[in-house]
């Protein structure tokens, strides 16, 4: 029998309060449960949490249905990074802050019954391949959700950005934000790019806090090769971060070249709740 992963930020659901009732609520349904909880130092491999297994997530992804997180879109994405090889669903459960990936809300967690009958659909989510290079060489290879965000060390720095090798733009200013359609809702929209259907494919380029009074988003189809060039100022002018992760020092003349991506995240959706309504619900704006 293939089994669920339960994947909870353990500086969201607290003592696992959410998780283990989602799990118990699944094991009634002779469902298989296993849990592997992200940022917590505490509990171990083999370890126990009310009954259920705690494993490490590269054991039990083979044997996979689905993997449920507890946490914030933050959360989401890490999960992501581990599940897109397999093309692991995964549900969110959104205990953070806007939480526009997940699929529900804490108090939500009872539609998680009808995951154990099966009556769930799936929503593919296309993903980046981003790679740096300098002087020619790749020197850094990862693959994104949400976005791919260039910033200056603490400086404005010069962009010029491409499409096929062909020039779009150039500008001076705080960075740039690259991002997937699932994407356009973070730190893209914060910086004034445009709010895309997460289910389209596209690649959404967004200047942040740009030294240039017309510069706008670029919207992009999804087989366009996007690169961004460092310009060239001092030694070491910018970094770069996929969906939140660790930062990769960038140098004068360093390309960041973006496309996109063979993988795909698969995302459980059990809500009739249109995408219109989650933004509006997100962003304050809703009225029934």
């Amino acid at each position: 029998m293939e089994i669920i992963i339960l994947c909870p930020n353990a500086d969201r659901d607290i003592d696992f309060i959410t998780s283990r009732k989602v799990g118990e609520m699944l094991e009634k349904h002779g469902r298989s449960v296993v849990f592997c909880p992200f940022y917590d130092d505490n509990t171990k491999v083999g370890a126990q949490v009310s009954g259920f297994t705690v494993d490490d997530m590269a054991n039990v992804l083979p044997s996979a249905e689905m993997i449920i997180t507890f946490g914030g879109d933050g959360t989401i994405l890490r999960a992501a990074r581990a599940a897109s090889d397999l093309g692991v669903p995964i549900l969110g459960v959104n205990m953070g802050g806007k939480g526009f990936i997940a699929e529900l809300e804490v108090g939500e967690v009872g539609l998680i019954d009808t995951v154990a009958s099966g009556g769930y659909k799936l929503e593919s989510r296309m993903m980046l391949d981003v790679e740096v290079l300098q002087e020619d060489e790749v020197v850094y290879r990862d693959y994104a959700l949400n976005d791919v965000v260039i910033r200056g060390d603490n400086k404005v720095i010069d962009l010029t950005l491409f499409g096929d090798g062909q020039k779009i733009s150039n500008f001076s200013g705080d960075g740039a934000v690259i991002a997937t359609p699932t994407g356009s809702t973070a730190y893209s929209m914060a910086a004034g790019g445009p709010i895309v259907e997460p289910s389209a494919h596209n690649i959404i380029v967004t200047p942040i806090c740009a030294h240039v009074l017309n510069t706008k988003s670029f919207v992009l189809v999804s087989d366009r090769l996007v690169s961004v060039e460092i310009g060239y100022k001092k030694h070491d002018p910018a970094y770069m971060s996929v969906d939140g992760g660790e930062q990769v020092h960038i140098q004068s003349g360093g390309v960041v070249m973006v496309r996109k991506s063979g993988r795909y995240t698969q995302l459980v959706r059990l809500s009739n709740r249109s995408f219109y309504r989650k933004v509006s619900e997100k962003l304050g704006e809703f009225r029934s």
